[in-house]
């Protein structure tokens, strides 16, 4: 990571996860898609990261950036950081943080309904929700996974407060 604003990691607790209210817009569209991935770019850009940023709408990849040094090898990242949003309905690094708090990895969950070759709980992945409906994600990968999530949820922000 090249730069934070706080030059150290963020810390996240699965209650402060919990607590942050979710994106839920009455409709979500591509263009509204394009618009979260700007936004997000321009925060990558802003603080120097080194990230991907993915949105997808239903099975649509309606944007995507590779910015600094990230590159094919961030797809899967996204795509399973995505999958794990898709399955839970609810940001990956909860996921991640949840699992860690009843004792057991997510990479350890015996679930059944878990699918370890594609779901990845690591941070960076947010629901999009229209209508009261998961449309999408919006996700990042290429840092470690705070900042990953941190640079995702202020993007979300961002968006939520352009549309208040």
């Amino acid at each position: 990571m090249k730069t934070h604003p706080e030059g150290a990691l963020p810390v996240f607790t699965a209650e402060a996860l919990a607590e942050v209210p979710r994106l839920e817009l009455p409709v979500f569209t591509n263009d509204d898609a394009v618009e979260l991935g700007m936004i997000a770019v321009g925060l990558i850009r802003e603080r120097e990261l080194d990230l991907a940023v993915d949105v997808v709408l239903g099975d649509d990849l309606v944007f995507r950036a590779r910015l600094g040094s990230t590159g094919p090898g961030n797809d899967p990242w996204l795509a399973g950081k995505a999958a794990v949003v898709r399955h839970f309905g609810i940001p990956s690094l909860l996921v991640k943080r949840r699992f860690e708090d009843a004792g057991t990895p997510f990479e350890q969950a015996t679930d059944p309904m878990i699918d370890h070759e594609v779901m990845r709980a690591h941070g960076g992945s947010i629901p999009l929700f229209a209508a009261g409906e998961l449309v999408g994600t919006l996700t990042t990968s290429g840092e470690p996974d705070v900042v990953d999530h941190q640079v995702a949820a202020d993007a979300v922000e961002a968006f939520r407060a352009r549309r208040a």
